[in-house]
């Protein structure tokens, strides 16, 4: 039988945390609780997190901190949990690399199903710390463009070097509908279905943001890109040959 995804409810309110603590433990989760920064950071180093609830507002260290610091040692997948409802703040979150987002006050069913969309696209291995192994070549999953490698299978994605490159879920299911895609144009409409299969009609400065974030991390000069290029009027184009590797 396999264990439960391991949810990090990092809040400081602790009416907040108690609340979903018991109500995603009634519906087959394990959760731990975190109060501010430095407890987050002990629960990420003792235990196998698959997912983080991250406040944004919090005294102290905020939440923009703490989702770059997870960011930028772990894949595991990050819902931020906000109060505020200005376009600004969802901008911002997303692009300091949190998977999704949801505003206080939030519907419980609604935070359960945030988090499974979530963990169903997350890389299986989001949990490590450092980043994967470099993956194997030669089969039909693996990718390639330009001496990039796009491991399908793995959720891996590596440098010509060799080098794997951390993605968020959300960077990753971007990269693979462009490489399945290239050289054809597709609109935000298309993006938004086919990353993250709901709708974005609140949102819709989301692929604009994920794609940001992509080209800073796949492109020598983000704001003179080659892989993915903006279509005026029409979307964007992954503008590379793509193959088997």
């Amino acid at each position: 039988m396999n264990e439960p995804a391991h949810i990090l409810v990092v809040d400081d309110e602790p009416r907040i945390r108690t609340m979903l603590r018991r109500y995603l433990i009634d519906e087959g989760f394990k959760v731990s609780e975190a109060k501010e920064g430095a407890s987050m950071r002990e629960a990420l180093q003792q235990e196998a997190i698959h997912l983080v609830l991250l406040d944004l507002t919090m005294p102290g260290e905020d939440g923009l901190s703490l989702a770059r610091y997870i960011r930028e040692h772990t894949r595991i997948p990050i819902i931020i949990l906000t109060g505020k409802g200005e376009l600004i703040d969802r901008v911002v979150g997303l692009e300091a690399g949190a998977d999704d987002y949801i505003t206080k006050p939030f519907e419980l069913r609604e935070v359960l199903a945030r988090i499974r969309t979530v963990l169903r696209r997350a890389d299986p291995r989001a949990t490590a710390a450092v980043p994967s192994q470099p993956a194997p070549s030669g089969t039909d999953d693996v990718l390639a463009f330009d001496g990039w490698k796009l491991d399908l299978t793995r959720r891996d994605l590596q440098r010509p070097t060799g080098e794997s490159v951390l993605l968020t879920a959300g960077e990753f299911e971007l990269l693979r509908v462009f490489t399945q895609n290239a050289n054809r144009v597709l609109s935000r409409d298309q993006l938004m279905d086919q990353v993250k299969g709901r709708d974005w009609a609140a949102y819709d400065r989301a692929v604009d943001t994920q794609v940001g974030r992509l080209r800073k991390k796949i492109e020598a000069d983000p704001n003179n890109p080659v892989f993915i290029k903006t279509v005026r009027g029409g979307g964007y184009v992954f503008a590379r040959m793509v193959k088997p590797a």
